[in-house]
């Protein structure tokens, strides 16, 4: 699907066509502003795979935000974001932000899944929605920054103390 790809070009700014399947769970960090506030991002890439799901599973209790992504030119991972969306939510805390990601958006001439699928179901299940290119860099800055600022925004509104959620 493209999240550890994803995290790459967040963190560090660059594309690694060839990456190995995650196992178990990566993890990345950058620092961003926020209101004139510093805020360090930690961002746990988890593996995507069925055998990995009860490992997967226990990073959500101490999730502020995730970023739920498919592969545009791969049905089967849009088929199975209802399953995931339903671990997020059982396994997070209520504030959790999500975000559903419809991850090569470079690769238009082999998409599968339709943007306004991808919109559809966010709105269903009352997503933010973006599509995004971890190889031309395209959103991918602006999905962990967008997510960032509603995670920020929902700590200062409601007084959401994060620490205390797990």
């Amino acid at each position: 699907m493209g999240k550890s790809c994803l995290l790459l070009q967040f963190t560090d700014k660059r594309f690694q066509p060839v990456h190995d399947l995650t196992i178990g769970v990566e993890f990345g960090s950058r620092t961003i502003t926020i209101d004139s506030n510093s805020i360090k991002l930690q961002i746990w890439d988890t593996a995507g795979q069925e055998k990995f799901r009860s490992i997967t599973r226990s990073y959500y209790r101490g999730a502020a935000g995730a970023l739920l992504v498919y592969d545009i030119t791969r049905r089967e991972t849009f088929d199975h974001l209802q399953s995931w969306l339903e671990d997020c939510r059982r396994y997070s805390n209520q504030n959790i932000v999500i975000m559903l990601i419809g991850n090569k958006s470079d690769l238009e001439t082999k998409r599968e899944v339709s943007r306004e699928e991808g919109e559809a179901f966010a709105a269903r299940n009352n997503l933010s929605f973006l599509e995004t290119s971890a190889k031309t860099s395209e959103n991918v800055d602006k999905a962990f920054l967008d997510s960032a600022r509603k995670i920020y925004e929902t700590t200062e509104t409601n007084g959401v103390d994060w620490s205390k959620q797990y």
